[in-house]
């Protein structure tokens, strides 16, 4: 047979395989109809059918609802492009995702203990909470700390309770992760020096900075330093790490604090990824080539009590951000196309009332996140609307996920709701309105001008005031608060007490640490710092210095913030 002879036939195959898939799909609209018109009779229930984040769920979903005309190449296969699937070829038939409670509390020493329990106890990361004075650059004994110290996690104000916080565990064996975002930069280097004084090279350190300044303005709120200046200091972070510190990744690009203040999934879906592409821009204006940093780029998503529309969300983020670093950016790197996400239960959906049923919501919320196919996962302890939770309800946490890992059956194969109308349907929908999100940005001329105009607030505060007043209606069912109560809403539940001597305690060894130190080092170092930050230079070799000084975080802040400025944000409601 002729080449000619041979391209008629594949033709006239192709043809006949056209022309029976339409037949098939016109056969399934007309015995759609005809289902349709059996059920118009049927009384539903009379409840919200859609999802927490407003959208609307059909009775039914068919091949007729799969809205992708190329539909393997909008799934393709498990690690490769464009990664729908999963960002990697064998997912947890590998390795299993790392698990990782949120831990801090107290002074250095107490949160210590706890990590040092949390390993025992078959945990594989450690992810450090931090207390609110630190959240905000200031020193335990600064007056604007009184009363917060260690109440919401571990009090951090130098390289000498970080090297506390980790003595005894070996940084070069464990990943960690750090929950810290207006002075980031300073907690990384203290970090950094922490290992160095344990011997260990930043080129063998494993984890992550969350680092993500663009949700702070946009629903978090704990920054220091305007948004330029502060854009700036991420960016000598992506630098600094891509030449000594290729294995840690330099930020956690997070909608978990999104979707906590009240966006819809697709709020959460376009604004993280919208700050992602916003802080691949300032690199490559920096003039960082896109592969030298993309790789080590990492997410943080949030895992709400929507089941279906989670594992959605998940496989739409991997799909338009692999997209986008191909087509827009010009990433020749794979490493650069995939997308790798920590993931966290829903802290907004446990309840104070029946605070049992948070150890079902999070169970849930966990076989959503796997079934995503997240690379990290933190489960919320059940006492946590209540205090910081106790060991008992963190091993209750913990031991939920490896009993998803090894007992469920879940991780044994890759992607297994792949195909279902539903969740393809839910995928596509999910990319459609976060590419239309994505033009509404483009009008304001980016992330930074539409924070500055407020837009990114006022439509998180509009999601949820609707989410809130379907609950308070009653129309959105929450199991022990506004249905199936018990009449009374006193608990009993233990919970952690923090002892109010902990902060006079660390109060105490602030002052011992100035008067250890030398000031002379402290002095030169801040100073070189103020210069440095007048400059363009990478600030992160300075700041390096100044924790090996001794420097405090409210004195490295300050001699930032002296040439940076402070924010504070518009009035915009």
């Amino acid at each position: 047979m002729s080449s000619i002879e041979e391209s008629t036939s594949t033709s006239s195959h192709l043809l006949a395989l056209l022309k029976e898939q339409e037949d098939e799909l016109s056969e399934l609209k007309e015995r759609l109809s005809r289902w349709e018109q059996s059920c118009a009779d049927a009384s539903e229930r009379e409840i919200l059918f859609s999802t927490v984040s407003g959208r609307e769920i059909k009775p039914l979903y068919t091949l007729l609802d799969r809205t992708s005309s190329q539909y393997q190449d909008a799934l393709g296969l498990p690690g490769e492009y464009p990664f729908t699937r999963g960002p990697y070829s064998t997912m947890y038939r590998t390795r299993l995702w790392t698990m990782r409670q949120f831990a801090g509390f107290g002074t250095a020493e107490e949160t210590n203990e706890r990590y040092k329990y949390l390993l025992r106890q078959g945990q594989t990361g450690l992810s450090v909470a931090f207390d609110f004075p630190t959240l905000m650059g200031f020193d335990s004994d600064h007056p604007r700390s009184l009363g917060e110290v260690g109440v919401c996690g571990v009090a951090i104000s130098s390289l000498h309770d970080m090297e506390r916080l980790f003595d005894g565990i070996a940084l070069d064996e464990v990943s960690v992760s750090m929950t810290i975002n207006g002075p980031a930069i300073i907690l990384f280097c203290f970090y950094v020096v922490a290992a160095e004084k344990q011997g260990i090279s930043p080129g063998v350190l494993r984890g992550t900075v969350q680092n993500d300044i663009l949700k702070e303005y946009q629903a978090q709120h704990a920054w220091v330093f305007p948004p330029n200046p502060a854009l700036r200091c991420i960016v000598d972070m992506f630098e600094w790490c891509s030449e000594n510190a290729p294995k840690y990744n330099p930020i956690s690009i997070s909608g978990y604090h999104i979707r906590e203040a009240g966006a819809t999934a697709a709020q959460e879906l376009a604004f993280t990824l919208g700050n992602g592409f916003e802080y691949v821009e300032r690199a490559i204006a920096r003039g960082l080539d896109v592969d030298a940093f993309a790789p080590r780029l990492s997410f943080f998503l949030d895992v709400h009590n929507d089941f279906f529309e989670e594992i959605a969300k998940f496989r739409a983020a991997r799909r338009i951000w692999s997209r986008i670093m191909r087509e827009k950016y010009h990433a020749k790197n794979p490493e650069s196309w995939r997308l790798r996400t920590h993931a966290q239960t829903s802290g907004v959906t446990l309840t104070a009332q029946q605070p049992e049923n948070n150890i079902v919501r999070v169970a849930y919320q966990a076989m959503a996140a796997a079934l995503g196919g997240t690379q990290s996962l933190h489960t919320n302890s059940m006492d946590e609307t209540h205090a910081l939770p106790t060991e008992k309800a963190v091993r209750v946490a913990l031991r939920t996920q490896q009993v998803l890992a090894f007992e469920s059956g879940v991780p044994n194969t890759i992607d297994p709701l792949a195909g279902s109308y539903f969740i393809e349907a839910l995928t596509d929908e999910l990319e459609r309105d976060a590419l239309e999100i994505f033009d509404e940005i483009d009008r304001f001329g980016g992330v930074v001008p539409a924070i500055e105009e407020g837009w990114f607030q006022r439509e998180i505060a509009m999601s949820a005031m609707l989410q809130q007043r379907e609950v308070e209606a009653g129309d959105r069912v929450v199991v022990g608060v506004n249905h199936f109560t018990e009449g009374s809403e006193e608990v009993e539940i233990d919970t952690l007490r923090i002892d109010p001597e902990i902060e006079k305690n660390q109060v105490a060894r602030m002052a011992e640490l100035r008067e250890r130190r030398d000031p002379e080092a402290v002095e030169r170092t801040l100073r070189e710092l103020r210069e440095s930050s007048r400059t363009g230079e990478n600030l992160v070799p300075r700041i390096l210095e100044c924790a090996r000084a001794y420097c405090t975080l409210y004195e490295i802040r300050r001699a930032m913030e002296d040439v940076f400025g402070s924010y504070k944000e518009p009035v915009f409601f």
